[in-house]
């Protein structure tokens, strides 16, 4: 009995190390192998390789977009989770619970300010790391069907920031879902010139859909925080898992000599054994990422290789305190608006979008069915092909594929700029055709307005630089550039030059005080 109690405190003594061994399965590694072993182990550290190219620790090469990016989502769930405690989803109790957090729960001021902030935060980032993957080519090579998935999640971080616009319930929320619920219903422009709205009506199910109703209220709240808290947040991490998974199947990041690399010294790394891997890491693993695994080699020489462990997670880990950091002090300095309580029958006036659609509005002010749904959906239609319409040799890696890419993306900012800035300052100082001719047909004011002869003009720019360097890649630059471009311009117009009944102010001290 005696010795059975005495191996049993002996068990307990020895429990942290017993933990620590079953959990991590290697102790902390002294060698390379070791490191490798370690990475392979781990369930969360196996998302990455074991080995990584130094230059995708550089700074300069993807600014540490993506990892910002997760760290922001990360901190909305921490501190979503908190406000979730408080939150209730009702017309009647919403705006009272968002008051309730903001002036009596201790640091519920500063957990939502927080919350508010990285949700900004993420959509602007996410945004620029797609336009960084672009420019870099980082679709080419096998990734293609990554760069999909990308721009699924970009989406579902719009609508994410979207569905969490309306759940304090103020007059804020409460009219940007309306304007919003607008542009889903675009369609009934169409319709409604073609007579068939009583027959056919896609844009009444769409905002019927969104909403749960025909207006925004408790249907459309419910339905929005069940998809803010819920649905939404879940397919992102799925997405996630496969994003990150698919970057290191893919070869890690893109890198300039890709393609030579993956025919010559790729082909001949994939040769060597999965044994011979284990007995020399420090010859294969710098030809490949993991021989094991059949991870394609990517540029990867001995000399140009790190370990994953210390170096790619302190640089994330710093990532992620940088990020921490950033969304503290602003939810430090800047508290998230809570505006009075949501009154249907008092509109906001400008009753505004979000600012990541209020580019979206001014082209829905020309045009609801072609700024609503037609552009957008070209525009995602698009970007969606583009690496699989992209098939020239023109390295990965590089921004704009050198020096030639990056003079024209040059020129096509200078042109998109220029032809955003008259998509507004014509119909501003000209009128548009309506009231050039009072009785023209609907219909030509939805296919001809500034909006889309803006997007023909961006088409027609790229075709006329894909026929002069035949290059699918540089038509695809030009192309990119001046549709990045308009969003900037046609944002900012939106957010600081639109003002009450949507009219154009030259600055906002103009507007009407009453």
């Amino acid at each position: 009995m005696n010795g059975g109690l005495q191996q049993f405190f002996r068990n307990i003594a020895r429990l942290p190390r017993t933990f620590a061994a079953s959990a991590v399965r290697h102790g902390h590694p002294t060698s390379m192998r070791a490191r490798s072993q370690a990475v392979f182990s781990n369930v969360f550290l196996h998302l990455h390789p074991t080995r990584v190219h130094r230059r995708t620790l550089r700074f300069s090469t993807t600014m540490g977009l993506g990892i910002v990016s997760l760290a922001a989502f990360i901190l909305l769930c921490a501190t979503g989770v908190l406000l979730m405690v408080y939150y209730k989803p009702s017309v009647d109790l919403a705006y009272d619970s968002i008051k309730d957090i903001h002036y009596a729960v201790p640091v519920g001021r500063f957990v939502r300010n927080i919350h508010r902030w990285a949700a900004h935060l993420m959509v602007a980032v996410v945004f620029l790391h797609m336009a960084r993957v672009f420019f870099a080519g980082a679709y080419k090579s096998g990734r293609e069907f990554n760069w999909v998935i990308g721009m699924g999640l970009f989406v579902l971080t719009l609508g994410l920031s979207f569905t969490g616009y309306l759940l304090p319930w103020d007059q804020l929320g409460y009219w940007a879902i309306t304007v919003g619920s607008n542009i889903a219903a675009s369609p009934r422009e169409l319709t409604d010139a073609l007579g068939v709205t009583q027959w056919f009506d896609p844009g009444g199910f769409q905002k019927e859909l969104l909403l749960g109703s025909r207006e925004v209220g408790q249907d459309a709240l419910i339905r929005f925080y069940v998809l803010h808290v819920a649905v939404l947040p879940i397919l992102l991490i799925l997405l996630l898992a496969v994003h990150f998974w698919r970057v290191r199947k893919d070869g890690g990041l893109a890198r300039p000599g890709e393609a030579r690399t993956a025919a010559g010294e790729g082909a001949q790394a994939a040769d060597i054994p999965a044994a011979r891997a284990e007995e020399e890491p420090h010859k294969t693993y710098g030809l490949m990422c993991v021989v094991a695994d059949h991870q394609p080699a990517v540029n990867l020489d001995p000399s140009d290789t790190v370990s994953s462990w210390p170096f790619l997670l302190r640089a994330e880990i710093l990532l992620f305190m940088a990020t921490m950091f950033v969304c503290v002090v602003l939810g430090v300095a800047f508290d998230a608006p809570l505006e009075t309580l949501a009154n249907p029958a008092i509109p906001e006036n400008p009753a505004k979008a979000p600012w990541y659609f209020l580019g979206l509005q001014e082209l829905v002010s020309y045009s609801a069915f072609m700024g609503g749904l037609a552009i957008p959906a070209i525009t995602v239609l698009g970007l969606g092909l583009v690496p699989y319409l992209d098939r020239s040799e023109e390295d990965t890696g590089l921004w704009c594929a050198g020096r030639r890419g990056q003079r024209l993306a040059l020129y096509s900012a200078i042109f998109g700029a220029v032809f955003a800035i008259l998509a507004v300052a014509v119909p501003v100082s000209f009128g548009w055709v309506r009231s050039w001719f009072p009785q023209v047909n609907q219909l030509v004011i939805i296919f001809v307005n500034p909006g889309t002869l803006l997007t023909l003009a961006y088409a027609v720019w790229s075709l006329g630089v894909l026929k002069v360097t035949r290059s699918t890649r540089m038509g695809a630059i030009a192309l990119f550039t001046c549709f990045l471009v308009g969003f900037v311009i046609l944002t900012y117009v939106g957010t600081e030059l639109r003002g009450p009944n949507w009219d154009f102010y030259w600055s906002r001290s103009e507007w009407p005080t009453h």
